[in-house]
């Protein structure tokens, strides 16, 4: 019999997550290993540093650059309000006095007598991180972050866009079939994930905004309507920096595709519990899927872990199709042949046939799919 490995998308009520929290830049964190955190807590903070507005002061007053630090009112290090003076000319006789006003607020960083130029440093931003999971401190990671370790449900799905947020999970369908119309999205949808069977369309997903949902889960979502309601092509860039108002998880694939049943039911399980989401994708190296996190409450289970993102690939197995022409289409494996076949494009590869959940039977390169790991 032949026997593969390949990558799969996980569907599972439980597993070991970690999840690494890092700064942009060097800062401070704010937990400790063993420390238990919610995905709304602050595990580490820094401060990037503000814009810089540089000031030509020898052009606007019409004096050569060396005279420039004459008429500073401000020095360097100092700290200035927008609209404060920061230079003035002596004038003549102590009349006709030429007055220069912060434009910014900030420090002023720099008093040039060679460019006769002053920079200005605007106040720096803070950011923070947060947990993004309940969990436990697992490890931090001195002045860059931690990482975090959760037993959770845990669902991968295909496509998304938005970045991360946090739910309660409301199924609003009654069956994976069935198509996220907007009369289904209630006023009672703020704040929560909804969740959809076979479709989402354009309509249905600015209905989602319109009521303060912050995700939706779908089967299915047609290409055309992602370019409606984002405004431009996507192309083939990372996705989940998209700020459009919701977080959209798509399970299975473009076009109308029913959620897989597994899906639908740990959903269904999980309802009134609060997710954490994220819509981020990756299709090339480096994969990063879209994904559905519940944690669980209680111990954390140091002893199961995830292990490697993919599994067996044997007769029986249930598969997802990623790449076209059945992109996205469910498939149970039928028939694992050993030697190459060679394709329309005479390349010679390896193959597998399976059985669409429509009932056709199709033979596919082993690289066109994903084991679906419940």
């Amino acid at each position: 019999m032949g026997h593969a490995y390949t990558p799969g998308l996980k569907v599972t009520p439980n597993a070991t997550l970690t999840k690494e929290r890092k700064l942009p830049l060097l800062g401070d964190v704010l937990v400790e290993e063993g420390q238990q955190v919610g995905a709304l807590d602050v595990v580490a903070r820094t401060f990037l540093p503000g814009n810089v507005e540089s000031v030509n002061v020898a052009n606007k007053f019409s004096l050569p650059p060396e005279d420039v630090p004459e008429v500073m009112l401000a020095k360097e290090g100092d700290e200035v309000e927008k609209g404060q003076l920061i230079a003035q000319t002596k004038g003549l006789f102590g009349l006709f006095k030429s007055e220069l006003p912060a434009p910014v607020k900030g420090t002023v960083e720099n008093i040039s007598g060679i460019t006769g130029q002053v920079l200005l440093r605007e106040p720096p931003h803070p950011v923070q991180v947060n947990a993004y999971i309940d969990g436990v401190i697992e490890k931090v990671l001195p002045r860059e972050g931690v990482v975090i370790r959760t037993q959770a449900a845990f669902i991968q799905g295909i496509f998304g866009i938005g970045g991360e947020t946090h739910g309660a999970i409301k199924v609003v369908v009654d069956s994976p079939d069935d198509e996220l119309t907007p009369d289904k999205i209630t006023e009672d949808c703020k704040g929560k994930v909804v969740v959809g069977g076979s479709l989402v369309t354009n309509v249905s997903l600015r209905r989602a905004v319109e009521v303060g949902a912050v995700g939706v889960v779908a089967g299915g979502f047609h290409d055309k309507d992602l370019k409606n309601f984002l405004g431009f092509d996507l192309g083939v860039a990372i996705t989940g920096h998209e700020n459009k108002g919701v977080t959209l998880i798509v399970t299975e694939g473009f076009g109308s595709i029913a959620m897989a049943h597994d899906t639908f039911d740990l959903l269904q399980r999980l309802e009134g519990q609060v997710a954490s989401i994220n819509g981020a994708t990756q299709i090339r190296a480096g994969v990063i899927r879209p994904e559905i996190i519940v944690p669980k409450p209680g111990d954390i289970d140091t002893k199961s872990t995830p292990g490697e993102e993919g599994g067996d690939l044997l007769v029986g197995t249930r598969i997802r199709v990623i790449r076209e022409p059945y992109f996205g289409r469910l498939a149970t494996v039928t028939d694992l042949p050993i030697e190459l076949t060679q394709l329309e494009s005479e390349a010679k590869v390896r193959v597998l046939k399976a059985k669409l959940v429509s009932g056709d039977e199709v033979i596919l390169p082993r690289a066109n799919v994903e084991l679906i790991e419940s």
